[in-house]
């Protein structure tokens, strides 16, 4: 996906000009790109366990390659002409117990290659603080894909967009005034990511191809086309650094759109370019477009877009499977290479949906389904057997049956009872206590990462009528919700409702809680500080003296709270931000379900400690959370944490069901309550 930074989006879903034949011939190795059909077919698991699938191999060490051919138009894989068949797979969006699953499912779809992001500010939690364990064990993942017979083109960035927090960019701590993502590069921008290389890039070269490995190529930047620096001073210096690191002969390549100026700024020589479009795009003239920077070599589509992903309040993106299966064979038709932008979405977990900017500010929901051919829950949709049926005309498939989609259950309704208001349990969110300011802090000034700040302050005299309560434009990121003697007064969003009417005395408290709705991933604004980023004022005098309280939820919840302490005394229909609980039992075996929130409003679940991310069921789309199996327990209730934000309904219930519920858009005035 997209730079971030650029006006110019993309090449995206849409267009209905059919694509037209080539004004140059098909590459003359095409005819040995495993076309055809009529070959003997292996089993998959033959293929594993000979290691003669793709990303298997046999060969040694010193005999592998694979490498770019200018003359016959095509890649060579240990000597002889390749193409490659891809889909993309985020194991970050992947619980881990479900990764062989998934990818399994990829390989008997007739995918030769998976593609991979790594997210940094996914593994370098806090500045010098790396975490590869768990979910975050990258390594365990691309030895998965060899294991499985797939081949791996990685994506490391440093910047990913992928409508991921941040774009993976800049882990917590970094200066953001140093440029989260690179604009005119200062150094300490450099220093960050040659200090993240030196940690990851280690751990890449023993899994290259050229080293026995299964990694047939990596991405240097992503998209850097579309951002308006076009410093080419910086793609050299990142090249540098990846041929220092991972060696001379690992192919490197670019990705960007098919725009003259996006290539122009996007690909430096000794960086392979390819470009990236979807369905109904005009597969001549973007091809073309490729031609003018590579005359010679493959013609490849990075991000061949399957479907879209959502945003909150916009409908359900969809795309046909007919459209994205002719797409398809027009290109295999060429001999192209092609990579499926998504194969597999799953879900943003946690706080780690991103956001872009286009004229507003726009979160992403947190099902990365992205009407992907393997849905969130990795289910095969008709989309996938269009894809295979495809594929199968261009090369045979590994014999074995797809497997199913796994079994879901409807664990229905569970009934919550409300725990506390959330500002009577601050002690135990932020148990260091507050920071005193006179003005405002961001969340970056405070070093919270993500989630949420409160920001807690006096009237200064007495309101009898009542007055503007109001913040600078574009200062709410992303959205607050503000109490006034713990009294719910309404929500104030970024790029929406600034100012609230209130009334009260000198002396009442004045709480704001500000929610970091996800930093953008792509779009004009690279920085994106989170919280208070102006001041507040009552009918425009500026408020002072603020005492900031950064929460640590999360690790409350993963420590057993709330389900371990004693309940709190709290007025049962006060609205606003609140926490709810409850249990529930799964009958003999754990299931993956979806959790609906009928009456809620908007806020963050949790079951047994894991953060499933959030819900907004007043705006939409998306209505449920997808809830693996695995975070399930067996034999023992399992605990559920509800943050509600505005209002929760008088009797708190949740539906588990059996199938999610995407496309429900609500709007963003209207107040439905289901």
């Amino acid at each position: 996906m997209g730079f971030a930074g650029a006006d110019a989006q993309p090449a995206r879903r849409g267009g209905s000009e059919p694509p037209t034949p080539f004004p140059w011939s098909r590459p003359s190795c095409s005819s040995c790109l495993h076309l055809g059909t009529g070959r003997r077919k292996r089993s998959a698991l033959t293929k594993i366990l000979l290691g003669s699938h793709d990303g298997g191999g046999h060969a040694s060490p010193s005999a592998r390659s694979f490498q770019l051919d200018y003359e016959h138009n095509c890649f060579r894989k240990d000597g002889a002409p390749f193409r490659y068949i891809s889909g993309s797979i985020h194991y970050a969006r992947v619980p881990r117990p479900a990764w062989r699953d998934r990818l399994l499912k990829m390989y008997l779809s007739g995918l030769s290659t998976v593609q991979v992001y790594v997210p940094w500010n996914y593994h370098e939690t806090l500045p010098g603080v790396y975490d590869f364990t768990g979910n975050r064990d990258v390594e365990a993942f691309l030895d998965l894909t060899a294991e499985l017979g797939l081949l791996v083109i990685l994506r490391p960035g440093p910047y990913i967009c992928a409508e991921w927090e941040m774009a993976g960019c800049r882990p917590a701590g970094v200066d953001a005034a140093a440029s989260p993502c690179p604009a005119s590069v200062p150094p300490a921008y450099l220093a960050a990511v040659d200090s993240w290389l030196h940690v990851l890039l280690p751990k890449i070269r023993p899994r290259l191809y050229q080293q026995g490995g299964n990694i047939i190529s990596v991405q240097v930047e992503n998209e850097y086309g579309s951002y308006y620096a076009c410093d080419y001073g910086y793609l050299r210096h990142l090249l540098g650094s990846f041929r220092a690191l991972l060696g001379s002969e690992v192919l490197l390549f670019t990705t960007d759109s098919a725009g003259a100026q996006e290539l122009r700024c996007g690909t430096l020589q000794g960086l392979y370019a390819t470009v990236d479009f979807g369905p109904g795009s005009n597969v001549t003239e973007a091809f073309g477009a490729l031609r003018r920077v590579e005359p010679k070599g493959p013609l490849v589509n990075s991000e061949y877009y399957t479907g879209w992903l959502d945003y909150w309040g916009e409908a359900h993106a969809s795309t046909s499977a007919a459209w994205v299966a002719r797409g398809l064979e027009d290109m295999l038709q060429l001999g192209a290479s092609i990579n499926m932008y998504m194969f597999h979405g799953g879900t943003n977990f946690a706080y780690w949906s991103g956001a872009d900017y286009k004229d507003q500010y726009k979160p992403v929901t947190t099902s990365y389904d992205y009407d992907a051919p393997l849905s969130e829950a990795g289910d095969p949709t008709e989309k996938l057997f269009a894809i295979r049926t495809v594929i199968s005309k261009f090369q045979p498939l590994p014999v074995g049956p797809m497997p199913p989609a796994t079994p879901k259950y409807a664990y229905g309704w569970v009934a919550l009872r409300k725990y506390a208001d959330l500002l009577d349990v601050l002690d135990v969110l932020c148990p260091s206590g507050p920071i005193q300011s006179q003005f405002p802090l961001t969340f970056e000034a405070l070093k919270q990462a993500y989630g949420f700040m409160v920001y807690h302050t006096q009237l200064p005299w007495d309101v009898p009528d009542p007055a503007t309560l109001g913040a600078p434009p574009h200062s709410i990121c992303d959205r607050g919700y503000v109490m006034l003697q713990k009294e719910y007064q309404g929500t104030l969003e970024r790029d929406g409702q600034t100012t609230l009417h209130v009334t009260g005395r000198g002396g009442d408290t004045l709480d704001i809680l500000l929610e970091n709705m996800g930093r953008i991933s792509f779009g004009a604004n690279t920085s994106d500080f989170k919280g208070l980023l102006g001041n507040l004022s009552l009918n425009s005098r500026p408020l002072s003296n603020w005492q900031i309280y950064p929460l640590a939820i999360d690790t409350a919840v993963q420590q057993g709270w709330p389900q371990a302490a004693l309940p709190k005394s709290s007025s049962a229909g006060r609205v606003g931000p609140a926490f709810y609980t409850g249990t529930f039992e799964t009958p003999g075996i754990a299931w993956d379900t979806f959790v609906k929130f009928p009456g809620w409003s908007k806020g963050l679940l949790w079951i047994n400690g894991f953060n499933l991310g959030r819900y907004w069921s007043r705006r939409g789309p998306q209505q449920t959370l997808f809830v693996p199996g695995s975070v399930l327990h067996v034999g023992r209730p399992n605990n559920i944490t509800v943050l509600e934000l505005e209002e929760a309904p008088p009797s708190p219930l949740l539906l588990f069901l059996d199938q999610p519920l995407y496309n429900r858009t609500l709007g963003r005035s209207t107040m439905a309550t289901e």
